[in-house]
């Protein structure tokens, strides 16, 4: 006797695609590859064009999961932003994500009616899908790249922000194709679009952190359960009302990372893990969709696309949107090289696929192409350019951990000094904790020590924090590690 599975097959096949890609991507974060590139070659490696192992042409069941995939990195993408530092450059970013992507498309379009014997609704299509920044992209390469903070708030709240125009230019142009579309229903569509997104986002992270405060839930793990849920919830309930989705999720991540402090480190320790098993699946399955035989094909048009894109399209939309905010030159010149494209415009080339516009194919493979480019040479170069530019990371005088206990009104706080903390050098009894907190435990040079007043604090030091929940632990610790007054 023997039983097997239909399913069987594809569980093997799945999960040593799974095995092979993350190895593959630890190997390539030590030698400074983005992950992403890694997925995709993948992708294209087990596809009909090269072993053949998986036969896959649905663009309609790619773009779906797809779209569920952006969901789970944007709503990451929201719980990971620092709100302080995301203040700081919101206008900035906003305008970057809708000025800025309106003159890319501009630019980008122009250049492929000049270069491609296509109509000019195919030229701006081209130029519309390739004008997004793509929030897995940014976000995963410059993680662990030193980078200053207000580079690093710009392109990530960029990349966050920037889906709604980017979608708004791409069915525009699809519905004028197809005759459906007006002046009026252009402005009504951008108006729908913001307007959904932004309510949606705020109602369900605003009413979501609220909820989850409020609620008895058995563990923290359930807390992580939960926030997905909402993720989806803010994702429907954009989408319901014509609005932008993607923006939603983004700001509903931001909303409940902001208002859960206490469950902020276990949401994102699980989401993280979310949103890099989202980043492999969606990469992995755009690449089964090409077939690297045609990028062959276009190869001399996507250079030129891609140089117009990197070299003219992005500093001319940055010279109109930024120079405003007194953003060094270094910066600004880091963050137009930083501007990678990623699996959104990807996701977008699918669009045409989908509605059988004539021109799909040659979209989907310029497109692809330039993606491609973007994240192997732009990607592998940020931590490069970085430093030839002169940036490196912006030191905080120490990063704080808040990791609440259920039901306990108390949380326990990692606290690690750097060189700028001005407690650094002081006997902890010159430096009283605020009231309701208390160091535990200090460590120090793989050292454990049980602090008493005397205790002289160093930098590189972790102290171990205790503090009941109503005191607001985090804020409480960012004025504490300043130092005594003056």
């Amino acid at each position: 006797m023997e039983l097997h599975l239909a399913v069987d097959d594809i569980v093997l096949l799945a999960a040593a695609v799974i095995v092979v890609g993350v190895l593959m991507a630890g190997l390539a974060g030590r030698v400074r590859v983005p992950s992403l590139l890694v997925f995709l070659v993948l992708g294209m490696v087990v596809a009909d064009d090269g072993l053949a192992l998986v036969e896959f042409d649905d663009a309609e069941l790619a773009q779906s999961v797809s779209v569920v995939a952006l969901v789970l990195i944007l709503f990451e993408g929201g719980l990971s932003a620092t709100w302080k530092e995301l203040r700081t450059v919101a206008v900035p970013a906003a305008l970057l994500a809708s000025v800025g992507v309106a003159i890319t498309a501009g630019v980008v379009g122009a250049m492929a009616l000049i270069v491609l014997d296509v109509p000019t609704t195919t030229a701006l299509l081209i130029g519309a899908v390739v004008a997004s920044t793509d929030a897995a992209a940014v976000m995963s390469v410059l993680r662990g790249s030193a980078v200053p903070n207000r580079a690093r708030a710009l392109l990530e709240a960029e990349s966050g922000l920037n889906d709604p125009v980017a979608v708004l230019l791409t069915v525009g142009l699809l519905e004028t194709w197809a005759g459906d579309a007006s002046g009026l229903g252009w402005v009504g569509f951008a108006v729908q679009q913001l307007a959904g997104g932004v309510v949606a986002g705020l109602a369900v992270g605003i009413g979501g952190a609220w909820l989850a405060q409020r609620a008895r839930l058995a563990g923290g793990g359930l807390f992580a359960v939960l926030a997905s849920g909402l993720a989806g919830l803010a994702y429907g309930a954009a989408t319901q009302v014509g609005g932008s989705g993607l923006l939603a999720v983004y700001l509903a991540g931001l909303l409940l990372g902001h208002r859960m402090p206490r469950h902020r480190h276990a949401l994102r320790t699980v989401h993280e893990g979310f949103a890099f098993a989202a980043q492999m699946a969606l990469f992995l399955l755009l690449g089964l969709l090409v077939f690297p035989s045609d990028l062959v094909e276009v190869a001399p048009e996507g250079v030129l696309l891609a140089a117009v894109l990197v070299f003219v399209a992005r500093p001319v939309a940055e010279a109109v949107s930024l120079p405003w905010f007194g953003i060094p030159r270094n910066e600004l010149a880091f963050v137009a090289w930083a501007g990678l494209r990623g699996g959104v415009p990807i996701v977008l080339a699918t669009f045409p696929l989908t509605v059988a516009y004539p021109d799909a194919t040659l979209v989907f493979d310029l497109v692809f192409f330039v993606v491609l480019l973007s994240v192997a040479l732009q990607g592998a170069t940020i931590a490069l350019v970085a430093r030839r530019l002169g940036l490196a990371a912006d030191r905080t005088p120490a990063t704080a951990t808040v990791m609440g206990l259920d039901h306990v009104a108390a949380d326990v706080v990692e606290l690690v000094l750097e060189p700028t903390a001005g407690v650094v050098g002081h006997p902890l009894e010159a430096v009283p904790m605020p009231a309701g907190i208390r160091v535990s435990v200090l460590v120090r040079d793989d050292r454990t020590i049980v602090p008493d007043g005397a205790t002289t604090l160093q930098s590189g030091d972790t102290l171990i924090v205790v503090a009941h929940s109503s005191v607001g632990a985090e804020h409480a610790l960012e004025q504490w590690v300043l130092g005594p007054p003056a």
